[in-house]
C-alpha cells in the first residue's frame, strides 16, 4: 500500500494541473447531476415493523381523513381578546389556507369553541328539561297512585254495600257510575306515565351520552378563556415531513397577513422545520480551524491547503448523496452528520500529510521526492485511519434501522471521498506551491529545534520538545488516577441517560416554534403538544345506534390510564368497525410520564375483549417507539465497533495489550462524552450558554453515531501517537524510552488535529438543526478527552507501565494478522533497494531513483 501511495503521490505531483481540473470535472458533474435528479431532504423518519405505523396505515384506510399529517398553528392577539376586525382577518387567513397546496382541512377554531360550548349548554339544558319531566313524572304517578287507592277504596265500598243488601241503594248506583270513570281516568293518567316513563328513559340515554363525552373531553379548549388566543390545526393530505420544503411555506406566508392585523402568528416545529445545515455556528468553527492551521504551518499557503481538501471532499461527497436522493429519500440529519464529520476529517488528512511533507524538506529532502514520501507513509496511516472511520460508519447498518443505515453509508461516502482528496489533491498543490509550503520563519527556525529534538533524545528524561510525555512518564500512575478520575467526573452523568426525539421545546428560544410549544403548554395544557391517537377496531361493525355508547365505552377504557388529561372521539369508519380517539396526556411528548402512558397504553391493547382491538399512534407514540427501537439496537453496535477495534489495532501494531488499552479509551471517552451531553441538554446544565431552550431526553440517534464516529477519530490519534513509538521500539529503543520518543515526535501534529476536530463539531453546537447540536457538543468533549487525556497521557503511562509486555503479541496471531505497514517501513525498505540498483553514477539523481520505483 505505501508502495502505491508513493507512486501516486509522484503522479499527482507530477501532473498537478491535470489532477485539479479532473477535481473540477468531477465536482462539475455530480453538481449537474444532484442539480438534475435530486430530491429535498425529508424529516420523515421510518422504521420497518414499528407498531405505530401499522396503526396509522390501519387508521388511513378506514378514516383517510383522519391519517395525514397535522401542522398546529396559535395566533395571539397583541392588544387583548380579539377584536372583530381580527376575526374577520383570521377568518379570511384560514379561507386561504384551506386553499394551499396538500392542505386537506383547517379547523375554525372559533367555531370549534362555539361547538364546545354550544354542547355543554345543550347538556346543561337537557339535564334541566330532563329534571323538569322528571318532576312532571313523578307528580303524575302521585296522581295515579292516589287515583288507583280511591279506586280500589270505591270497589270495596261498592262491594260492602252489595253484600249487606244495599246493592240497590242510592250510594251503590253512583259508584257504579263513577268506578269506570274513575278507571278510565287512571288509565289515562297511567299512559302518560308509561309515555313519560319511556322518553325519560331515553332522555336519560342521551343525557348520559353528553355527559359521557364532555367529561372524557372536560378542559378542551380551541380559545383561551381570557379571549387572546387561539389554537387551530391544519391538516394536510400527507406526511408533513414529506412534504417539500415549498409546499410547507405556503402556510407561513399566507399568514404574514395577521401580523399586520396586530396579531401573532407561530408554527410547530413541523412546519417549520429547516433543513439549512450550514449557519454563523459552523462558519465559526472553519475559521477557528483555519486560524489553528496558520498557527501550526506558519504559512498562510500551508494552511489554506487543509482546508482547501475538505472543502473539495465535502463539496464532493454531498453532491453525490444529494444526487443518489433520486433512488432514496434522504433525511435532513443526514447531510448535516456528513458534513461534519467529513471537515473535520478532511482537515486532519491533508494536515498530516502536509506536516510530514514540511518536516521532510526541513530535513533536506528534495520536493519531489518528499511529496511521495508523504503521501506513501503518512498518507498510509490516513488510509488507515480513514478506513477504521469507515468501518465505524457503514457498522451501522447491523443495527437494521435504515435512518442509522443511511447516515452512516452517506457520511462514510463522505469521508472515503474525503480520503480521495486528500491522497490526490494534496500531493498536487504542494508541488504547486514548491518550497513556499515551509515559511522564511520555520525555516530559521527549524536548526534550532533540531539542536532541541537532539539533545531531548540524548537525555529523554529531560526537559525539552514533548516534554508532557517525559512528565507523565516519569509519574505514571499519578497521571492514570488523575486522568481516570478526571474522566470519571465527566462521565458520571451518563448513567442518567434518557432517549427521545426532540419536540418544540427543544427549538431555539427566539424561534417561532418553541414559541408555538410554550403558548400551547400555558394557554390549552402541555399534552395538548403531543397527543396520542388511538384507533379502536371490531370485528362486527358497531350498530349506528350504539356508536356513541361504544365511543364512551372505550374512551372511558382510555381516560381511566394512568396521565390522561382528556379524551376526544374524532372519526368513525364509514363502515362503522374503526372509532378514533385523541388522547391527551397531562404532561409534554417528551416527559416521563408520558412514556409510562404509551407502556400502560400498549399494555390495555391486550386486555381489549375478544373481537375488538386496540392500537395507537401519531407523533409522541412515533418518537417513543423509535426511541426505544434504537436503544436496542446499541449493544450489537457496541460490541461489533469494540471486536473491530481490538482486530485492527492489533493488525497496526502487532500487540494484544497496545490494542486492549487503546479500546478501553475510547470507551472512557465516549462515557466523556455521553455525560456532558447528558448535563448540558438533559439536566440543563450550561444550559444559557448552549442556547439550550429546554432540558430534555437525548436525541435517540446520538449514542449510536456517537460511538461510531469518535471511535474512528480515536483510532486516528492512537495510529498517529502511538504507531511513531512503535516504530522508535523497532529502530532499536527500549520501549519506554521508544514512547518519549513517539510522543516528542507525534505529539504536535495530534495536538493541532485535535484543536482542529474540537473547533469543527463545537461549530455544529450552534447548528440551525436543533438535533445535531447535542452530536457537536459530544463529539467535542469526546474528541478533547480522547486526545488531551486518552492518548496523550492516559495511554503514555499505561505503556510506560507494561515496558516490553505492551508489545507482546502470540506468534500464531502475528503470523494471522496482515501487516498494514502504516509507518511506511517496507516503502523505506523498497526505497533503498531501488537506490541501491541505481548505477553509482546516477546515484544522486532522484528522477532515476524514482523511475525504477
Amino acid at each position: 500500500m505505501a508502495v502505491l501511495l508513493y507512486r501516486l503521490g509522484r503522479l499527482t505531483a507530477r501532473r498537478p494541473w491535470l489532477t485539479l481540473l479532473a477535481w473540477v470535472l468531477v465536482l462539475g458533474g455530480l453538481g449537474g447531476t444532484m442539480a438534475a435528479v435530486a430530491t429535498p431532504p425529508s424529516s420523515a423518519i421510518s422504521i420497518p415493523g414499528a407498531q405505530f405505523q401499522s396503526v396509522l396505515d390501519t387508521l388511513g384506510r378506514e378514516i383517510p381523513r383522519a391519517a395525514g399529517g397535522i401542522g398546529t398553528i396559535t395566533i395571539e392577539s397583541e392588544t387583548g381578546r380579539f377584536t372583530p376586525e381580527q376575526r374577520t382577518a383570521i377568518e379570511t387567513t384560514l379561507a386561504e389556507w384551506e386553499k394551499a397546496p396538500h392542505v386537506q382541512s383547517v379547523m375554525d377554531p372559533f367555531e370549534n369553541q362555539a361547538q364546545l360550548d354550544d354542547g355543554r349548554a345543550k347538556v346543561a339544558e337537557g339535564q334541566a328539561t330532563y329534571d323538569d319531566a322528571e318532576f312532571r313524572l313523578r307528580q303524575a304517578q302521585w296522581l295515579l297512585d292516589r287515583g288507583d287507592e280511591d279506586l280500589a277504596a270505591a270497589r270495596a265500598e261498592l262491594a260492602t254495600l252489595e253484600s249487606t243488601g244495599r246493592g240497590s241503594s242510592d250510594r251503590a248506583r253512583e259508584l257504579r257510575v263513577e268506578i269506570p270513570a274513575r278507571e278510565k281516568g287512571n288509565a289515562g293518567i297511567r299512559a302518560q306515565v308509561d309515555d313519560g316513563e319511556s322518553q325519560l328513559a331515553a332522555a336519560r340515554v342521551q343525557l348520559a351520552q353528553g355527559k359521557g363525552t364532555l367529561a372524557l373531553s372536560d378542559g378542551l379548549r380551541f380559545v383561551s378563556e381570557d379571549g387572546a388566543t387561539v389554537m387551530l390545526q391544519i391538516q394536510y393530505d400527507d406526511a408533513i415531513a414529506q412534504l417539500s420544503p415549498e409546499v410547507r411555506a405556503h402556510v407561513p406566508e399566507i399568514g404574514e397577513q395577521l401580523t399586520e392585523a396586530g396579531m401573532r402568528v407561530d408554527y410547530s416545529a413541523d412546519i417549520l422545520q429547516t433543513r439549512s445545515i450550514v449557519g454563523i455556528g459552523e462558519v465559526i468553527g472553519f475559521a477557528v480551524a483555519a486560524t489553528v492551521l496558520l498557527v501550526m504551518l506558519g504559512s498562510l499557503l500551508a494552511a489554506g491547503l487543509p482546508l482547501l481538501v475538505a472543502l473539495v471532499g465535502v463539496g464532493a461527497g454531498l453532491l453525490a448523496a444529494m444526487a443518489s436522493t433520486a433512488f432514496f429519500d434522504m433525511n435532513s440529519m443526514t447531510p448535516a452528520l456528513a458534513l461534519m464529520l467529513g471537515l473535520a476529517v478532511g482537515i486532519d488528512y491533508a494536515l498530516f500529510i502536509v506536516n510530514r511533507h514540511r518536516q521532510q524538506l526541513l530535513d533536506g529532502v528534495e520536493e519531489q521526492h518528499s511529496i511521495g514520501l508523504a503521501t506513501g507513509t503518512a498518507g498510509n496511516a490516513v488510509v488507515v485511519a480513514g478506513a477504521t472511520v469507515v468501518i465505524a460508519l457503514t457498522a451501522l447498518t447491523v443495527s437494521g434501522l435504515p435512518i442509522l443505515a443511511q447516515m452512516g453509508l452517506v457520511a462514510a461516502g463522505t469521508v472515503v471521498m474525503t480520503v480521495l482528496v486528500a491522497l490526490t489533491v494534496t500531493p498536487a498543490v504542494l508541488s504547486l506551491l514548491g518550497r513556499r509550503v515551509v515559511s522564511k520563519r520555520a525555516w530559521r527556525r527549524h536548526q534550532t529545534t533540531a539542536d532541541a529534538d537532539a539533545a531531548a533524545a540524548a537525555d529523554p528524561t529531560g526537559r525539552g520538545s514533548g516534554r508532557w510525555g517525559v512528565l507523565v512518564t516519569n509519574r505514571p500512575w499519578l497521571a492514570i488516577v488523575l486522568t481516570v478520575v478526571t474522566i470519571g467526573l465527566l462521565a458520571m452523568p451518563a448513567v442518567a441517560l434518557r432517549l427521545g426525539l426532540p419536540d418544540g421545546s427543544s427549538e431555539p428560544r427566539d424561534s417561532s416554534a418553541f414559541h408555538s410549544y410554550t403558548t400551547i403548554e400555558r394557554e390549552f395544557g402541555p399534552g395538548a403538544n403531543g397527543p396520542i391517537v388511538a384507533v379502536v377496531s371490531f370485528d362486527e361493525p358497531v350498530a349506528q345506534a350504539d356508536v356513541v355508547t361504544m365511543q364512551n365505552r372505550y374512551g372511558r377504557e382510555l381516560f381511566n390510564s394512568v396521565g390522561v388529561e382528556r379524551v376526544v372521539p374524532f372519526g368513525v369508519s364509514e363502515d362503522r368497525d374503526t372509532l378514533a380517539f385523541q388522547v391527551v396526556p397531562t404532561e409534554g411528548p417528551t416527559s416521563e410520564a408520558t412514556t409510562e402512558l404509551v407502556h400502560e397504553l400498549r399494555d390495555l391493547q391486550q386486555q381489549m375483549p375478544e373481537g375488538v382491538d386496540l392500537g395507537i399512534t401519531g407523533q409522541t407514540v412515533a418518537n417513543i417507539e423509535i426511541s426505544e427501537r434504537l436503544a436496542d439496537a446499541l449493544p450489537l453496535y457496541v460490541a461489533l465497533v469494540v471486536g473491530l477495534s481490538l482486530l485492527l489495532l492489533m493488525a497496526v501494531f502487532r500487540s494484544v495489550l497496545v490494542p486492549l488499552v487503546a479500546t478501553g479509551g475510547f470507551l472512557l471517552s465516549v462515557a466523556a462524552g455521553f455525560g456532558s451531553v447528558v448535563a448540558v441538554y438533559q439536566w440543563g446544565w450550561l444550559g444559557d450558554l448552549f442556547q439550550v431552550s429546554r432540558a430534555g431526553p437525548i436525541m435517540p440517534f446520538l449514542p449510536t453515531l456517537l460511538i461510531g464516529v469518535l471511535f474512528g477519530l480515536a483510532m486516528d490519534y492512537q495510529m498517529f501517537l502511538v504507531s511513531g513509538m512503535h516504530e522508535a521500539r523497532a529502530h532499536g529503543q527500549d520501549s519506554r524510552t521508544a514512547i518519549r520518543t513517539g510522543f516528542r515526535h507525534g505529539y504536535k501534529v495530534v495536538v493541532a488535529a485535535a484543536l482542529i476536530m474540537i473547533a469543527v463539531f463545537a461549530g455544529f453546537v450552534f447548528a440551525h438543526l436543533a438535533m445535531i447540536r447535542p452530536m457537536g457538543l459530544g463529539l467535542a468533549i469526546g474528541v478533547a478527552v480522547d486526545a488531551f487525556l486518552v492518548r496523550m497521557t492516559l495511554t503514555p503511562a499505561v505503556l510506560h507501565l507494561l515496558g516490553d509486555r505492551a508489545w507482546w503479541i502470540p506468534r500464531w496471531l502475528d503470523r494471522v494478522l496482515p501487516d498494514l505497514d502504516v509507518e511506511g517501513t517496507k516503502l523505506r525498505t523498497h526505497l533503498a533497494r531501488a537506490e541501491a540498483d541505481v548505477p553509482a553514477r546516477d546515484a544522486a539523481s532522484p528522477e532515476r531513483e524514482l523511475t525504477n520505483v
